[in-house]
């Protein structure tokens, strides 16, 4: 295929796509080996990529999903930044949410690298920071106002120059942060990743000439972008809307309705959010990176969901929204809890798509990654700052029951921490780690997925906690005559004596062997519940997901002697 005046063969850019695709595998491989921070190294929070000259992104490793997505928006707001002015050994910083980020805790590493004086591509790795510093432990205040409340932001600076680092930004990091070991280790794993980038690019560029492989990053995004194009071309044109609730900004309680308009015309795809309120006092707004982001995901899940993901599938999407709302805020409005309003974007679209391709999106799922922060100092004085995303309950699908104990949508290829971790690391104890079932899920012909329990002891006499729930009232839908999916919430069962149930809560103080119990909602159902299936019942009843008083009362099913 021709990009210029160079023509590529179909074998060379068989080899070259691979080569992309496995440079970012093994960034992510480096990272997760090298960081210091357990949410890296166990969670996986962060991703790797490869962007072309002008920032369109070519490769990236299946990690957070919401961070992929703003890869381009971040490298091609550094480019226009920096202009000419980088030179062959530079390495950029930038955790800026109104700059194409997330929030302040995500810290972008972005490296342009060089072959024979010129740029042939960039690297990049997106990873959340435990702590970088602001008004509480791990950042991210859940009744924040203001951005400056969310800590150190550093919005596009050269950390290294000449492949060295520039002692003054260390200095300003290490001075911000509460852990600042643990930082700078982080950054090192960083740097280390976008290293390995350039040397994957330069064997590249040495193997084949640089011509060739920008020929070959043209030729992908082309060929994505066709893909993109036949699949959007093969669905009906038609306009389909959806309407959703944020459960309150962590500031008020008060209910937030979000829309979205999605209009499929053609091979094109508009996104149009308008009608959404202005960016809300409290940190569960996003910004315009985000919010691309989180529509750029629903769209792979619609037209190719198991392709390499790349810029050129999203060049027939457009994502329409005024400056200033919930999805697109801007500075100084809090963005620290962003993933709790950017998946109700993202759920907006798939609620939206339901009905155009009921296989692909089901009934509405928990949502909410269901963060909880617990910091404090163990016996021996040292501090700590643990931070979780849990697993919830899926929506059911025409043809399948939801699945239980999954990530949430905003967060792909990540993980939980495994118990024996926890334990080692943190002066907490796991009591309990199980199916919900006792909170149910969403009935139909085929039922949600169901969310889970999981219990922290606290271990330790200095400790708080805080977390920013969202599902804990309006509950996930259902389909078809299916049944609302179940809530979300935090509960302090208190050594001393007593309960309390929390949603979005900014500070709770932990005494010693006080429990931190996180309950996630089962997901939505599809389908009338009376016609769902004897023998799937009866299995549910004797599996005991599903109580028998249940199964009667809901689902009009009695066992009968055998």
């Amino acid at each position: 295929m021709p990009s210029g005046q160079t023509i590529i063969d179909p074998v060379t850019q068989e080899i070259i796509e691979g080569k992309l695709v496995a440079t970012v595998d093994e960034m992510g491989i480096v990272m997760a080996r090298t960081s210091m921070s357990p949410v890296i190294y166990e969670v996986l929070d962060f991703a790797c990529g490869l962007l072309t000259a002008d920032g369109e992104l070519v490769a990236q490793m299946n990690g957070i999903t919401l961070f992929t997505g703003t890869f381009g928006v971040q490298v091609k707001a550094l480019i226009a930044q920096f202009g000419g002015r980088l030179a062959d050994g530079d390495v950029l910083l930038t955790n800026d949410p109104y700059a194409g980020g997330t929030h302040a805790c995500d810290f972008a590493i972005v490296k342009p690298l060089f072959v024979d004086g010129e740029i042939l591509a960039y690297a990049i790795n997106v990873a959340h920071y435990l702590d970088v510093g602001g008004s509480v432990p791990g950042s991210l205040a859940p009744d924040a106002t203001s951005v400056f409340q969310e800590g150190l932001r550093l919005p596009g600076v050269k950390v290294m120059r000449a492949d060295a680092f520039c002692d003054e930004i260390l200095h300003i990091l290490a001075a911000n942060v509460r852990m600042p070991q643990i930082a700078l280790g982080d950054l090192n794993a960083q740097i280390a990743t976008v290293r390995v980038a350039g040397r994957r690019m330069a064997e590249l560029a040495a193997k084949y000439g640089a011509d060739v492989v920008k020929a070959a990053f043209a030729h992908l995004l082309a060929t994505s972008e066709a893909s993109a194009r036949a699949a959007i071309l093969a669905l009906p044109d038609g306009v389909y809307t959806a309407t959703d609730v944020i459960d309150g900004d962590g500031v008020t309680d008060a209910p937030i309705d979000v829309t979205v308009t999605i209009t499929i015309a053609a091979d094109r795809i508009i996104a149009d959010f308008t009608g959404c309120p202005p960016a809300v006092a409290g940190p569960i707004n996003c910004a315009r990176g985000a919010l691309q982001s989180a529509v750029k995901t629903i769209v792979k899940a619609l037209i190719d969901p198991q392709a390499p993901s790349n810029e050129g599938w999203f060049r027939p999407l457009d994502v329409l929204c005024p400056p200033g709302t919930v999805f697109t805020a801007e500075k100084p409005s809090p963005t620290g809890w962003y993933y709790e309003g950017s998946v109700h974007a993202s759920e907006l679209l798939w609620k939206a798509l339901a009905p155009l391709k009921p296989g692909r999106f089901s009934a509405g799922s928990y949502s909410s990654l269901c963060v909880v922060y617990i910091s404090g100092r163990d016996d021996t004085g040292a501090p700590f700052i643990h931070i979780e995303p849990q697993h919830g309950g899926w929506g059911a699908t025409p043809d399948e029951d939801g699945a239980g104990a999954l990530i949430a949508l905003t967060d792909g290829d990540t993980y939980n921490y495994s118990v024996e971790v926890i334990e080692a690391r943190f002066p907490l104890r796991v009591r309990r780690y199980a199916l919900n079932v006792e909170g149910g899920t969403g009935a139909g012909r085929r039922r949600g997925g169901f969310g889970i329990i999981r219990e922290y002891e606290v271990l330790s006499t200095e400790a708080s906690a805080y977390a920013s729930f969202g599902r804990t009232k309006t509950l996930p839908w259902g389909v078809d005559g299916g049944a609302a999916g179940t809530a979300n919430r935090l509960e302090i069962e208190r050594h001393a004596g007593g309960l309390d149930v929390h949603g979005r809560v900014a500070h709770l103080d932990l005494a010693r062997h006080d429990i931190v119990r996180i309950v996630t909602g089962g997901g939505g159902g599809w389908g009338d519940p009376k016609r769902r299936e004897a023998s799937r019942i009866a299995q549910d009843v004797r599996d005991g997901l599903v109580a028998r008083a249940v199964a009667l009362d809901v689902y009009g099913y009695e066992e009968t002697a055998s």
